[in-house]
C-alpha cells in the first residue's frame, strides 16, 4: 500500500533539533511516522554549541544534527528530504503533497523554526565569519565566548537596544549601531548610558571581515572596528504551511500552543522555534518530547485505547 493509500500516524515537518527529537519519541511509541526536512535548520549554522547540556567541550550543530538523526534511524524513524505543500484538512486526515506525490496523516507536527534576517554580506564571507566568531546572532547561546571582547550589535529597533543591554554584562566595549538613519526613543537612549552601553547613529554601509574581527564602514569613509559582530534584526518564523489555516500568531508571528504544544485544530501541534517561546535547542528538544507524547496519547484516546 503507498504512502498515500495508508495514512502516517504523524507527519513532522522540519528536520532541526524540535522535529529530531518528535522523530526519536515517535519511533519508540511505534507510531508510524514520516518526517521531511527541505533543509535550513538554525541549529546547522552553530560552529559549536556550548550550552548544549551534556557536551562539556561542546559540540557543532551539524554534528549533533547528526547524531539525532542517527538516532532516530536506529528506532526505525523515517527520514526523508522534501518541503511540504498543500496542506489540508479531510475529515480526520491531513492532506499534504512533496514534490507531486499526495500524502496523508493523521496528525501533524510543525517543527519549521525561524528564519534569521541576515546582513546584506556575501554567503562565503558570512559562514566564514560565523565559522571565526566574528559573527554571531545568539547572546544567550554564545555571548560567554564573546566575553571582554569589542562587540557591535546592529540594528536600533527596541530588539537591538535590548540585545545590547543583554550583552552589556559579558564586556564593557558594547556598541549599538543602525542599518538605517534613525533616532532612538529618549528612554532607550538614557537606558544605554546608564548601562555603559554606546550608541552610534551613522548608518552602516558595509562590513569587512578579516583575522582581527570586523571593520564596519559607515559614509565619508569612517570606520569602526570590532571583535564580533551581533545582527539584531530578528527573524521570521517560517509559517507559509500554516498562514492559510487561520491559526494564531503573537505579535513576532510565531505559533501559540496550549502546554502540551496543541495548536487549536485537531491533529495539529508545533515545537522548537517556531512556537512563541525561548529559541534555544533544549526548549525545541522540550516542546518535541511534550508534543510527541501527546500525540501519540491523543491518538490512543481517539482509537479507544485509553481508560473511558
Amino acid at each position: 500500500m503507498s504512502d498515500s493509500e495508508s495514512p502516517f500516524d504523524c507527519l513532522i515537518v522540519g528536520g532541526g533539533p524540535a522535529g529530531l527529537t518528535a522523530a526519536i519519541y515517535l519511533a519508540r511509541f511505534r507510531r508510524r511516522a514520516v518526517l521531511f526536512d527541505r533543509g535550513g535548520s538554525r541549529a546547522a549554522m552553530i560552529p559549536r554549541s556550548h550550552n548544549h547540556a551534556g557536551y562539556p567541550e561542546g559540540i557543532p550543530g551539524k554534528e549533533l544534527l547528526a547524531l539525532m538523526a542517527s538516532q532516530a534511524r536506529n528506532f526505525g524513524a523515517d527520514l526523508r528530504e522534501g518541503n511540504v505543500t498543500d496542506l489540508t484538512r479531510d475529515g480526520a486526515l491531513w492532506r499534504f503533497t512533496v514534490a507531486g506525490t499526495p500524502h496523508a496523516a493523521r496528525t501533524v507536527l510543525f517543527a519549521t523554526g525561524v528564519d534569521n534576517r541576515y546582513p546584506d554580506i556575501p554567503r562565503s564571507v558570512h559562514d566564514a565569519a560565523l565559522a571565526a566568531g566574528h559573527l554571531r546572532y545568539c547572546p544567550i547561546c554564545d555571548a560567554y565566548e564573546a566575553s571582554g571582547q569589542r562587540i557591535a550589535v546592529v540594528g536600533a529597533e527596541s530588539h537591538g537596544v535590548a540585545e545590547a543591554l543583554f550583552l552589556r554584562r559579558y564586556s564593557d566595549q558594547v556598541t549599538l549601531y543602525t542599518l538605517v538613519e534613525c533616532e532612538l526613543h529618549e528612554k532607550d537612549r538614557a537606558d544605554l548610558a546608564r548601562a555603559g552601553v554606546s550608541w552610534d547613529p551613522r548608518p552602516v554601509q558595509r562590513y569587512e571581515f578579516g583575522a582581527d574581527g570586523v571593520i564596519l564602514h559607515f559614509a565619508q569613509g569612517d570606520a569602526a572596528l570590532a571583535d564580533t559582530l551581533y545582527p539584531a534584526l530578528g527573524g521570521d518564523p517560517n509559517i507559509e504551511l500554516v498562514a492559510p489555516l487561520g491559526l494564531r500568531r503573537d505579535g513576532d508571528a510565531c505559533l501559540p500552543t496550549d502546554a502540551h504544544q496543541r495548536l487549536g485544530l485537531e491533529g495539529l501541534y508545533a515545537a522548537g522555534d517556531v512556537v512563541a517561546a525561548l529559541d534555544q535547542i533544549s526548549v525545541a528538544m522540550g516542546h518535541a518530547a511534550i508534543a510527541a507524547t501527546t500525540i501519540h496519547n491523543d491518538l490512543r484516546e481517539r482509537d479507544g485505547q485509553t481508560p473511558a
